[in-house]
């Protein structure tokens, strides 16, 4: 259910990514970006590139990069979307999961959330199932397409023991 993303991939996900960014709730990516720009930024520019496939339809996708370089890039960053019609299933969930396997075999040793958008609350709370701590708040650090400047969450979790 969950393997590396193709660029054919990508392209029948294009829909749902475009949507996530053009609602302004959950990515600080350019709303108006373009399928090209898209997938360098969610496919090329990262480490890897997972997607959820069920019934040969793309669900959801994750990726995983390093979160800083040189001294820092021991620690990952990861970005999850997942279809609407597919929410609510446990998929987010899995995709987590998988990605903290894959980054402790990428000799990852922690993962960090740099902006987890305080009213996401369906992914903050998930994400604090999963382990993943409330380091910090970036107040005002999101500017939401419906109600304007909301925190921001930096969330952590140690990998491994």
């Amino acid at each position: 259910m969950i393997r590396k993303m193709t660029k054919s991939d990508f392209e029948s996900f294009w829909l749902v990514f475009s949507s996530v960014i053009q609602a302004q709730e959950t990515y600080a990516f350019d709303p108006d970006m373009t399928l090209v720009e898209a997938y360098h930024l969610w496919c090329e520019m990262p480490l890897e590139t997972y997607v959820f496939v069920e019934n040969d339809v793309v669900l959801g996708s994750y990726y995983i990069k390093p979160n800083a370089m040189g001294p820092g890039k021991h620690i990952c960053n990861c970005g999850y979307m997942v279809a609407p019609e597919a929410r609510g299933k446990g998929i987010a969930r899995k995709m987590c999961e998988h990605s903290q396997q894959q980054a402790f075999s990428l000799n990852f040793d922690a993962m960090q959330f740099n902006s987890v958008v305080s009213t996401n609350e369906v992914a903050v709370q998930l994400w604090q199932k999963l382990g993943f701590t409330i380091i910090g708040t970036i107040p005002k650090g999101y500017k939401h397409g419906q109600l304007g400047y909301v925190d921001s969450y930096v969330m952590y979790k140690q990998l491994g023991t």
